[in-house]
């Protein structure tokens, strides 16, 4: 494999959200997409010509390309971790989709072949690498909110059986608001407070069965093996704790809340499952407000927004330069050493330790651009 200039690329996986990727991953001058591979064949292809890539074929050809250096993973949950294993056993840095595997043995043995052969393994969601919640890690790391205490977080809709058209996976072993959304908001936990110590948690199935209701499928309805409804309570090894709703049973939708709380105020972040937004912080009322209002302070985002693809640039980058890429397969595994803790609470009714740790996440560089061509 060639040691200079963008990394090149190549899809496993040629569904939905293998869009926004492409839009991102071929804006990016730092890496190439130079094949898109999917079980079928033809919306491989069809992908390919949407966004540009000349090349196309099954899974296998991505992994005998041999101009791909990193696969992106863009396959089911249960497919994560044969298909991540396949690339690096095929000589490929693996970037996967979240969550890393649905099994945590499964995942860690993943990680040991990836060590033993030299190779990267590097876990979404990357929307904590945008502007968002690294201004929020910023000013908590000022001392803008003072000691952080506590955190709630919600997530909260009807479920995605109303828009997809193939929402089975979502409702499978892992699936369900837990694993599907539940990195997005336990990873930008683990960013800003560090790794988890231990889970509560209590979880309740809202329907035995879902029904399809867009697509060529309207009307197909299917079971649910895991619960809709997740509420969880953490503490962090530093000591603060947090609380969240994952739900996929509310006609009341009430996404992206994170809010921090510390000694001296409360700091809002962003939505964890995109890459911007407003960061604010209330300290209380203003001392001479008549309805004791909070006394709301914008925090000026640092850094330039960009997409899903976001952390499979770092990694690239960091392939070259040899530097530590920041969501690391580590990271994802804590994060799923920690969701599977929350499970397994479900089932227990009572605390659940999480075994494993994870390094202090660095924070992203005010000055990186993902769109200046570094390699």
């Amino acid at each position: 494999m060639a040691g200079t200039g963008p990394v090149g690329v190549g899809f496993i996986g040629a569904g939905m959200i293998s869009n926004t990727y492409l839009e991102n991953l071929t804006s990016f001058p730092d890496v190439r997409v130079v094949i898109v591979g999917d079980l079928d064949t033809q919306r491989a292809a069809d992908q390919a010509h949407k966004h540009g890539i000349a090349e196309s074929g099954s899974p296998d050809d991505v992994l005998a390309h041999p101009e791909v250096e990193l696969v992106v993973n863009l396959t089911i949950p249960a497919a994560h971790v044969p298909v991540s294993s396949a690339a690096i056993a095929a000589g490929k840095h693996v970037w996967s989709e979240k969550p890393i595997g649905i099994d945590r043995a499964e995942a860690l043995r993943l990680l040991e072949q990836a060590d033993a052969a030299g190779l990267r393994v590097g876990i979404a969601p990357d929307t904590v690498l945008g502007p968002g919640l690294q201004t929020a890690r910023r000013a908590i790391a000022r001392g803008d909110i003072g000691t952080p205490l506590s955190a709630q977080t919600s997530m909260q809709y009807i479920g995605p059986d109303v828009f997809h058209p193939s929402p089975e996976f979502l409702f499978a072993r892992g699936g369900g608001p837990l694993l599907d959304m539940g990195p997005y908001y336990v990873t930008a936990l683990v960013h800003l407070f560090g790794p988890v110590a231990d889970v509560a948690a209590v979880g309740v199935q809202g329907r035995a069965t879902r029904t399809i209701q867009v697509g060529d499928r309207v009307g197909t309805s299917f079971p649910v093996e895991v619960p809709t409804l997740v509420q969880a309570i953490a503490r962090f090894e530093k000591g603060a704790t947090s609380q969240s709703v994952f739900s996929f049973d509310s006609p009341l939708t009430r996404m992206g809340l994170v809010e921090i709380t510390g000694t001296e105020g409360t700091l809002v972040v962003p939505d964890p499952n995109t890459f911007g937004g407003q960061v604010r912080i209330t300290r209380g009322a203003a001392p001479d407000s008549p309805t004791r209002e909070p006394l709301w302070h914008d925090v000026p985002a640092v850094g330039v927004e960009a997409g899903r693809g976001l952390g499979a640039l770092d990694m690239a980058r960091a392939i070259r330069s040899g530097d530590r890429h920041i969501a690391t397969g580590e990271l994802g595994y804590h994060v799923l050493d920690t969701l599977t803790a929350i499970e397994e609470s479900v089932v227990a009714g009572a605390f659940v330790a999480v075994e494993s740790t994870v390094d202090e996440v660095p924070m992203v560089p005010e000055d990186r651009d993902p769109f200046a061509a570094t390699l």
